[in-house]
């Protein structure tokens, strides 16, 4: 089984890679930096070239999009737009320009994230593209061809991120990137497609 992982080196992908290790299993990392292949989501020049130099996979992963913190009230469109062109349409993009390079009844797992169903201050960008990539993810299940799956995972603040980002996660309990690789896992493996696997 051919599996490629975006965002490979952030801390939700190193724990989808570790997870999904094993006999008969080839993952392919891809990030902006230090993986077997170089993408950068945000220009699709880049996703059709990594798409060419990965070739046939059975399984697509996602674990990467960036997004703007701050104020609603002082955000500018331009960084709203952070938030649109890299977490909603670099993840978009991902399928639609890799639809012919996964195998039949192959699978696409996106990342979203319980900003969209948990609100928090400075976040409405973030939760904007989360709640766009799972209203996708819905809608694209039911027409995607030969039998290709399409699920998202929506993960709380996993433990190993608690000091970078527990400011902003005030009174939220952090979940394991275990737990949170294991939701991938399933996506991955299983046979359920539309579905928002949600590790809260």
């Amino acid at each position: 089984m051919k599996v490629l992982v975006v965002g490979a080196t952030g801390t939700i992908g190193k724990a989808v890679v570790n997870e999904m290790q094993g006999d008969n299993v080839e993952i392919i990392t891809a990030s902006r930096n230090n993986s077997d292949v170089k993408v950068d989501i945000t220009s699709e020049e880049s996703i059709k070239n990594m798409f060419e130099q990965v070739g046939k996979m059975d399984a697509l992963v996602s674990t990467t999009g960036a997004a703007h913190f701050g104020p609603v009230a002082e955000m500018t469109t331009e960084q709203n737009l952070v938030a649109v062109n890299s977490k909603l349409l670099g993840q978009i993009n991902l399928v639609l320009l890799g639809l012919d390079y996964i195998e039949d009844n192959g699978s696409i797992t996106l990342t979203t994230g319980i900003l969209m169903d948990d609100p928090l201050v400075n976040a409405a960008s973030a939760a904007m593209a989360n709640g766009g990539v799972r209203a996708f993810v819905k809608s694209a299940a039911i027409e995607l061809p030969r039998g290709i799956r399409i699920n998202s995972v929506s993960p709380n603040m996993l433990e190993e991120s608690k000091e970078k980002y527990g400011s902003l996660f005030v009174g939220t309990e952090p979940v394991k990137g275990k737990s949170v690789a294991l939701a991938f896992k399933k996506s991955i493996l299983g046979a359920q497609t539309g579905q928002s696997y949600n590790v809260y």
